[in-house]
């Protein structure tokens, strides 16, 4: 089996610092960096062309909101008609709502696992539809997500509350967080994770700090014991200016080791 890695350098919804966009090329510098090897923890060895194909970054030719997402949508959709998984690489959290929207068109009963320090369900951030404070309210919406589970969120507003309620969204807020819901994720299950779920300790290079977040390990404690079928993931909201020495790009590096792993089972 193979899979395929793609970059979305896309970061024009960032309601407060740009950045993202630099993202895919960072992380896959630490490929080449020399300071790990491919192997995730469960023995398995990432490598291009034996187990996954890099696909570069998909070409975007402008940042109207509007205009992205269906250059986004077109653009994932043309990767998953390969037939392979797709890892997508972004970007801001706003990526999220053409990737998975795409793959709604394959999969008609696809739920999603969001890990984040933030809902991202707000109806309309600052007057931008496509926000990325907004992407899963956008999702759910559509009524093509069958459920979402939310995990690490600690900066909850009574708006977004209630829109959770409104969408029967699913949250473990940080100061719950558990392990119990794992044995009960179904398939076809899309994985969307946050950097920023992180403690801004492991993850410094993200646009927004939030104290009190998950260390590393436990964030891959929870990967490694994920039993349903990932059909596909991405990962956002890396700010490569705001790191320190390659720290959190180095963390990235790992998580995607680790999401090829469960995404090759």
């Amino acid at each position: 089996m193979m899979v395929n890695l793609l970059g979305i350098p896309f970061d024009a919804n960032s309601s407060f610092l740009r950045g993202p966009a630099g993202a895919p090329a960072r992380i896959r510098q630490m490929d080449t960096d020399g300071s790990a090897n491919r192997f995730a923890e469960n023995g398995l060895e990432i490598v291009p062309g034996l187990n996954y194909t890099d696909q570069g970054d998909l070409p975007l030719g402008s940042e109207d909101p509007a205009t992205a997402f269906q250059q986004i949508r077109q653009g994932v959709l043309h990767h998953l008609h390969s037939g392979r998984k797709l890892l997508c690489l972004g970007g801001d959290h706003s990526v999220s709502y053409p990737i998975i929207d795409a793959h709604t068109d394959l999969y008609n009963d696809l739920h999603v696992l969001h890990f984040d320090a933030h809902a991202d369900l707000y109806d309309d951030f600052e007057g931008n539809p496509f926000s990325h404070a907004s992407p899963f309210a956008r999702l759910m919406e559509r009524g093509r997500v069958q459920s979402l589970v939310q995990v690490g969120i600690r900066t909850l507003t009574q708006h977004q509350r209630q829109q959770a309620e409104r969408f029967g969204v699913r949250i473990i807020e940080m100061k719950d967080l558990h392990v119990d819901f794992l044995q009960q994720l179904p398939s076809p299950l899309y994985i969307s994770l946050d950097i920023d779920v992180l403690d801004p300790a492991f993850a410094p290079g993200v646009s927004h700090h939030e104290p009190g977040g998950m260390s590393t390990r436990q964030l891959l404690h929870m990967l490694q014991h994920i039993k349903a079928h990932v059909i596909g993931a991405d990962m956002v909201e890396y700010n490569p200016q705001r790191d320190l020495n390659n720290m959190t790009a180095m963390v990235g590096y790992k998580l995607m080791k680790e999401l090829m792993a469960l995404m090759l089972a």
